[in-house]
This record gives C-alpha cells, sequence and structure tokens, in this order.
C-alpha cells in the first residue's frame, strides 16, 4: 500500500485553483474543487501539456497548450472516456496535502 506523504499547504491551492508538485520524482497535478482536493497525472495525454498549469473549470481541467479537458475527480478525458489520467488518492491533514503515490 502507498504511503501518503506531503506534498503542499493548503494554503498554497485555494478553491478553484491547480498547481503542479513532485512526489517520488513524479509530477503530479492537484486541484481544488470547492475545498475538495484531487491528484492526477500532470502530463496531458495528447501531446504532453502541463495539466498543473492549466484552467480549472469546476471538476474540469482544460491543457493549457491544446485544450483537451479531463474531469480532475476521474482522470477521463471529457467526451473520450477511453483515454484517462492516472488519479491518486489525496487527503488533507490539518493543512498538509499529503498524496499516495
Amino acid at each position: 500500500m502507498a504511503e501518503f506523504i506531503k506534498v503542499a499547504a493548503i494554503t498554497e491551492l485555494p478553491p478553484g485553483s491547480a498547481m503542479t508538485v513532485s512526489a517520488k520524482g513524479k509530477a503530479i497535478a492537484l486541484f481544488n474543487v470547492a475545498g475538495t482536493v484531487y491528484a492526477t497525472d500532470n502530463t496531458c495525454l495528447h501531446q504532453g501539456g502541463p495539466l498543473g498549469e492549466g484552467i480549472l473549470q469546476g471538476d474540469t481541467i482544460v491543457c493549457p497548450w491544446h485544450m483537451w479537458e479531463y474531469n480532475v475527480r476521474t482522470g477521463e478525458k471529457i467526451g473520450n472516456p477511453e483515454f484517462k489520467l492516472a488519479t491518486y488518492p489525496v487527503r488533507v491533514a490539518g493543512t498538509d496535502i499529503e498524496l499516495a503515490v
């Protein structure tokens, strides 16, 4: 079973925002959707765009390079769920965002 590690403080990720963190050498995108934090791979499946730099619209992240859209809760590409990002367990412990990779 994966161990939870601290990757950020909740104050760094206000509701409606996204960011990129590193966990065990892997780039992970974090998203705060109305106070709930989600985590996916940071790399868009289209051409490798950085999803943590994308625009978060509700629970949808829009890749900043070519506008591919993913549901951050499930990792599924909007309109074509056969394309799916890896998602990771995430929790908030006090003021820490912790991720299991």
